[in-house]
């Protein structure tokens, strides 16, 4: 995919276009340097762009094998990633979980489809969510972003990316099918330039301690099989050395600090769109591709003399508080989300809910604009 140079007045590059693309190109542009991957529905573009963009491209026998060796190759220095669907993340879990433990940066692309089980590979969902915040076993948070448009794709894609590396950690780039899937009229003259994510190196004259963290939190990294220092990397419970040590004092406190990392520099990968209007006390929340629907219904509704506002979250793990703080100034709280259960209202408020709370929900269709503003209108 090529991108005009950018000016000061830009002319339009149009062009019709998928998500997939854009999120491969990112990656790609971004430093991701290896793909391993097995097809399944709706991912197989990005399996197909995979193959066709990213330096090294390898066809794994199965889910279970390409975390495996994204593992590997990420232990080596590479910036690897992969894309799946339900059936095939389900299957990565374990994998993911140990590389979490082991700190291993990596990125996993999961496209949403409707569910459960095997459910039906050609329609769409928001239904993993849940699934996402509760994947490691402890709880313990995997950074979770989400593209709302095709601009998205291309901008979390490499925020992704640079997380990963930051952080030392599995992220998830949660989307959809629509989005991976459907192609639209777009001007990729509106695309920012990208830069590529580096893993420094760790430099320093001591015996290198593969978990002894910095300032951040995030430990410094060394690949195995470098010429220097010995390099212990486990997904047993650990000190600072990489040597299993069971419930050490030493050991559980490094376990914590998996925890703390991720919730210490969420600031730098808190991504959100919020469209507040004066005088509003009801407030829309929408997410993925339910976003289109949502700013539809709110430019509809406004059009109408309804004051009403907006918010779309992009990073859905951790929960940023900024999202809980804005939706604390609101009488009424909508949120769409296509799937039965209101899986991001569950995470938000629980099972008490609050008042003023309402669900737009819809499985084997996408929520439209007119279930929203009707949701609305009836409060």
């Amino acid at each position: 995919m090529r991108r005009p140079n950018r000016t000061p007045e830009r002319a339009e590059h149009r062009c019709l276009i998928d998500g997939s693309r854009l999120i491969v190109e990112s990656l790609a542009r971004s430093g991701a340097d290896v793909f391993v991957g097995y097809p399944i529905t709706p991912a197989n573009l990005i399996y197909a762009y995979g193959f066709k963009r990213v330096p090294v491209a390898i066809a794994a026998p199965d889910e279970i094998t390409a975390l495996q060796w994204m593992a590997g190759f990420s232990a080596c220095g590479r910036i690897p990633i992969t894309a799946t669907s339900f059936p095939g993340f389900a299957l990565m879990i374990e994998s993911i979980g140990m590389a979490h433990m082991m700190e291993l940066p990596m990125v996993v692309i999961l496209a949403q489809r409707l569910g459960p089980a095997t459910g039906s590979a050609t329609a769409g969902a928001q239904g993993d969510l849940l699934l996402l915040h509760g994947m490691i076993s402890g709880g313990y948070a995997v950074p979770v972003l989400c593209p709302a448009d095709f601009t998205d794709c291309w901008e979390l894609s490499s925020l992704a990316v640079h997380t990963a590396v930051r952080l030392r950690s599995p992220v998830v780039l949660l989307t959809s099918r629509e989005t991976v899937m459907t192609q639209r009229d777009f001007d990729l003259g509106r695309l920012p330039d990208l830069t590529a994510a580096e893993r420094v190196l760790y430099s320093g004259p001591d015996p290198y301690e593969p978990y002894t963290p910095e300032e951040n939190l995030v430990p410094a990294f060394l690949p195995v099989g470098n010429d220097r220092h010995q390099v212990r990397l486990t997904a047993s419970t650990h000190g600072r050395r990489g040597v299993h040590e069971s419930v050490a004092a030493e050991a559980l406190a490094n376990t914590a600090r998996l925890q703390g990392k991720v919730i210490a520099n969420l600031p730098e990968f808190t991504k959100f769109e919020l469209d507040e209007q004066d005088g509003s006390e009801t407030i829309v929340v929408a997410w993925d591709v339910t976003a289109l629907a949502a700013r539809q219904a709110v430019a509809r509704l406004r059009s109408r003399g309804r004051r009403v506002s907006l918010l779309v979250p992009k990073t859905l793990s951790p929960i940023p508080p900024i999202y809980t703080e804005v939706l604390a100034r609101y009488a009424r709280v909508v949120i769409a989300e296509e799937n039965l259960t209101g899986q991001l209202r569950l995470i938000l408020f629980g099972c008490a809910g609050r008042p003023g709370l309402v669900g737009v929900n819809a499985i084997g269709r996408m929520v439209s604009p007119g279930d929203i503003i009707t949701a609305v209108k009836e409060q």
